[in-house]
């Protein structure tokens, strides 16, 4: 992209790159480019929501009434009917 130059940049501004440079250790291109994209509403780099694969994330989450009626449940269905298996 086109290489643009700012001129005139108010104090507290350049202090404001400096600071958020420092803090991401990055460039200072880097962190001005990172403010814009954030102040127009862009492309600001945003961490993507967490997609989970497995079920670890309800682990905790049931009532120990919960948890003793699933047990009930699957016990019932961990049963072999004989008759079929004949």
């Amino acid at each position: 992209m086109k290489a643009i130059t700012l001129r005139n940049l108010p104090p507290d501004v350049a202090r404001t790159v400096q600071q958020r440079a420092k803090q991401k250790k990055t460039s200072v291109n880097k962190a001005v480019i990172e403010l814009l994209e954030e102040s127009a509403g862009g492309k600001a780099k945003k961490k993507a929501p967490v997609r989970y694969y497995d079920l670890n994330h309800l682990v905790g989450t049931w009532t120990k009434e919960e948890a003793d009626a699933f047990d009930k449940l699957i016990a019932e269905q961990r049963t072999i009917d004989r008759e079929l298996w004949k």
